[in-house]
């Protein structure tokens, strides 16, 4: 349930409300807005606990959060939260570019790259060091050498670092390195990692699984939120369904949905939601267009000779064309880019 104070409501008034949740066996979470201050009871229901909470001090009115992911609901928050990592911002009318490739290959490759996202636009460099794949006989990544040439990538352009970790026991290793943890779409609903992720304190992208639904999506994102890390970006990157002439469906409906429904920023991954480089930037428009927070693209210095997923990478020149065209759309619907 949310506790809305009173316009004026004291410190002590919220600090007395905190400590009556905790009593009742509850977790708060403070939010303070623009206009009054509103704390989440979060947990199990307690019977009475909506009584006993109304008759605080300063206490305005107490609200039954009816959404099941209580963190993650407009409920609970009406601003668009913005989460931001070094010079990348994403939400709250920033459109947010994360581009580069798959994964690292090589020290050449990675600066390469970094320095062309970021002359075209791009705020935050992608590269997978650890790599899921589907066959345990393809390429995995370079690892912690990976993880340590995206670091020397971001030290020559300051582009914020998003790269996936794979398994709760690797988040140490990676928040070294990263400024942001990216959870990838087989692991949206491993939840040791999600909470594991939360707890690093870093920003998190987490990447919608081709078989979820949008509850459980953002019940994945609430098990991040609940460890008190709010700094979230849901990633739309395509789901499966019977079509066959892209590798997933890319719903872009997704994304006027999810901000009916929550505060958290949504960012589109038209990379492997079409899994084509021809389809790639129009995708990439119609999102802005749409109303995304972010772009999360895949861009190779020579797709052909990429080690992975180099059919759907745009070329340098392909992706400064796409932001060229993204930028015209998003001052038509005034965001900035």
């Amino acid at each position: 349930m949310i506790v809305v104070m009173k316009h004026g409501a004291s410190q002590q008034n919220i600090d007395h409300v905190i400590e009556r949740i905790e009593q009742l066996g509850l977790r708060s979470h403070v939010i303070v807005g623009t206009e009054r201050t509103v704390i989440a009871a979060l947990g199990e229901k307690r019977d009475g606990a909506k009584q006993a909470l109304e008759t605080g001090e300063g206490v305005e009115k107490v609200v039954p959060i009816l959404a099941p992911y209580k963190m993650a609901s407009t409920e609970i928050k009406q601003e668009r939260t913005l989460v931001q990592a070094r010079d990348l911002k994403v939400g709250a009318g920033k459109v947010g570019i994360i581009a580069g490739p798959c994964s690292v290959e090589s020290r050449e490759q990675i600066l390469e790259i970094a320095h062309l996202v970021k002359d075209a636009g791009a705020t935050g460099l992608r590269g997978g060091a650890f790599k899921p794949r589907t066959s345990p006989y393809s390429f995995q990544g370079m690892k912690e050498k990976g993880l340590e040439l995206l670091a020397e990538a971001r030290a020559q352009t300051g582009l914020a670092i998003v790269t996936e970790v794979m398994a709760p026991e690797h988040i140490p290793l990676v928040a070294k390195y990263a400024d942001v943890l990216q959870v990838g779409a087989r692991n949206m609903q491993n939840y040791p990692l999600l909470e594991a992720v939360g707890e690093s304190e870093l920003p998190v992208l987490l990447k919608r699984g081709p078989a979820a639904t949008l509850d459980e999506f953002l019940l994945a994102a609430e098990y991040v939120l609940k460890t008190g890390n709010t700094r979230v970006m849901l990633c739309e990157r395509g789901i499966r369904t019977f079509e066959d002439h892209t590798r997933f469906t890319l719903p872009l409906a997704t994304v006027p949905y999810l901000h009916q429904t929550t505060h958290l920023p949504v960012v589109v991954d038209p990379s492997h939601g079409t899994g084509k480089a021809s389809l790639v930037a129009t995708m990439a428009r119609a999102a802005v267009a749409a109303g995304a927070d972010g772009l999360i693209v895949e861009v190779h210095p020579d797709p052909e000779k990429a080690l992975s997923d180099g059919f759907q990478a745009l070329t340098p020149a392909a992706f400064r064309q796409m932001m060229a065209e993204c930028r015209r759309v998003a001052a038509a619907i005034d965001r900035q880019m």
